[in-house]
């Protein structure tokens, strides 16, 4: 994009434009299914699981097909993997993710009670969950100030210009560094929505965006 003058980047502004923005959109799934009733611990950690490369649009009745057979550790440790795989099997890597979840189940009955704790090396503990999933677990469920940190919020943060990281890692310790932390769940809620429908992969909608005064535009080479 050619250089044009650009107003200094204020997150409270941004913040405050981007949640009317995406109000006509559908809401990002974990969130989405956790104002519908799935909000514990367990249910965020599965459906996050069952999220991993697989769109919002499958996720959300994807988790509640399986929620609406077993919706705790418990429940879910007596299914076998082949009856959770039948379950989730609109997701991607669905026989992997089924294997997981059982798992992840038996360990929570074996050595928690039953009851997954909102602590971070715990999740972290589990076999396939990264600190994207700890934290929208801890940020979701439990008021915990996480970032959580998928495709969106790495593409919307660096082409706003607000960090530079290569990584989704690298921006979310760029983003821990520099953004309030009473935004740091909101962030995921509000740029999961934005990042898939204004400000897309390709040709992102700038002539709507809300924050294009402020937008640096990184990377851009065209857009609508």
């Amino acid at each position: 994009m050619e250089a044009t003058t650009k107003r200094d980047f204020d997150i409270d502004v941004a913040m405050q434009r981007l949640r009317t923005a995406v109000q006509p959109f559908p809401k990002a799934a974990l969130f989405e299914l956790a104002d519908a009733g799935y909000n514990s611990s367990f249910e965020v950690l599965v459906a996050c699981i069952i999220s991993i490369r697989t769109r919002d649009e499958t996720t959300t009745p994807v988790a509640q097909r399986l929620f609406a057979q077993a919706r705790t550790p418990a429940a879910v440790s007596c299914l076998a993997p082949d009856n959770i795989d039948n379950l989730i099997n609109a997701c991607t890597f669905h026989e992997a993710k089924a294997r997981q979840i059982h798992a992840i189940a038996r360990r929570i009955v074996n050595e928690y009670e039953g009851k997954l704790p909102c602590d971070a090396e715990v999740l972290l503990s589990f076999a396939g969950v990264g600190p994207k999933c700890a934290n929208l677990v801890l940020g979701i469920t439990g008021n915990q100030p996480r970032i959580g940190v998928d495709i969106h919020v790495h593409r919307v943060t660096n082409r706003w210009g607000y960090v530079l990281a290569r990584t989704p890692e690298k921006t979310m310790a760029a983003l821990e560094a520099k953004l309030p932390q009473h935004y740091w769940v909101e962030i995921n809620r509000l740029l999961v929505p934005f990042g898939k429908h204004i400000c897309t992969g390709n040709l992102p909608r700038c002539s709507t965006c809300p924050v294009l005064d402020m937008c640096q535009q990184v990377g851009v080479q065209a857009h609508h």
